[in-house]
């Protein structure tokens, strides 16, 4: 089950979780864009993708904190740079916590994989205590065991709800974060772009206008023309966890620090004293293969 605020890198995710795992369905979360834009965009994907993956609206707010959005990297509609046909299709529903809720309690050991914002998740956990007992367990993309994007210290999806965050991180579900220190190995290129468009195929033409609107952004931003693909890297904890390498780590939420709100405090230390981990935090990703099950899974040759 998908979690997600799309965003280029989650559309990305979508097609990778489609490609190579049983997608129960998808949940919209307020986060790279509002709410509306979100919902829209995973709609899109979907029928772009010709899936019949219900697709269920949820949190337009954070739990405590006001609206955020990263328009600077992702546009103002979540897909800058990209224009998709309107989707046909109208969501399920505009209740993901309780589709999440029904849905685990209909498929034994369903994993979660939220790539946006924690709030949806946070608020099923709200609503009924007993989910990560039965649920497999919680694949996110978030957080960071080095340095933030948003701030020096945060990562956005935590940074956006870090009271949502911090809900999961303490709820005994058995989590695999990939956070940036992880995501910022798998990187697209320009070649990348030259191979999607030689397909001549929608979705080649899709992923390579997106990697090509990031590539400008990036070069703005940062002086260099490639992005990370952070949120599907959640994804392939799940359906290739062997590219991954995994330590188990204790992981708290910093919740009020001046410069170091929505911060994942990471036990790295090796002494006895550390704390119980919680959380198996993502330190290695195989970006060789991980790049050419994405690269397969929009219709290029391996």
């Amino acid at each position: 089950m998908i979690d997600c605020d799309p965003g280029h890198d989650d559309a990305v995710a979508l097609i990778l979780a489609h490609a190579h795992a049983d997608v129960l369905g998808v949940t919209t979360v307020s986060g790279n864009a509002p709410l509306v834009d979100t919902t829209r965009n995973a709609l899109a994907v979907v029928e772009l993708l010709g899936a019949k993956t219900p697709v269920h609206a949820g949190a337009v707010k954070p739990l405590e904190a006001e609206p955020v959005h990263a328009g600077l990297v992702h546009g103002a509609n979540g897909l800058g740079g990209v224009e998709l046909p309107p989707p046909i299709v109208s969501v399920v529903s505009e209740d993901a916590v309780a589709f999440i809720l029904e849905e685990t309690r209909r498929v034994a050991d369903v994993w979660l994989v939220p790539i946006g914002p924690l709030t949806n998740i946070a608020m099923a956990l709200q609503r009924d205590p007993d989910l990560p007992r039965r649920i497999a367990g919680i694949s996110l993309m978030g957080g960071s065991a080095s340095e933030g994007n948003v701030t020096p210290a945060a990562e956005f999806n935590v940074w956006a709800d870090p009271e949502a965050a911090d809900l999961v991180f303490r709820s005994g579900a058995l989590i695999r974060m990939c956070g940036l220190n992880l995501t910022h190995q798998l990187r697209t290129s320009d070649d990348l772009i030259e191979r999607l468009g030689s397909l001549g195929t929608p979705l080649g033409d899709f992923v390579g206008s997106m990697f090509g609107f990031l590539h400008d952004r990036m070069a703005d931003l940062v002086g260099e023309r490639r992005a990370a693909l952070h949120d599907p890297c959640a994804v392939l904890a799940v359906t290739h966890p062997e590219l991954l390498e995994f330590e188990p780590r204790s992981v708290r939420m910093e919740l009020k620090g001046e410069f170091t709100r929505g911060m994942t405090v990471v036990d790295q230390r090796t002494t006895r004293r550390r704390d119980e981990p919680n959380v198996e935090v993502a330190y290695h990703i195989d970006a060789e293969r991980a790049m050419r099950l994405v690269m397969t899974s929009i219709g290029a040759d391996d």
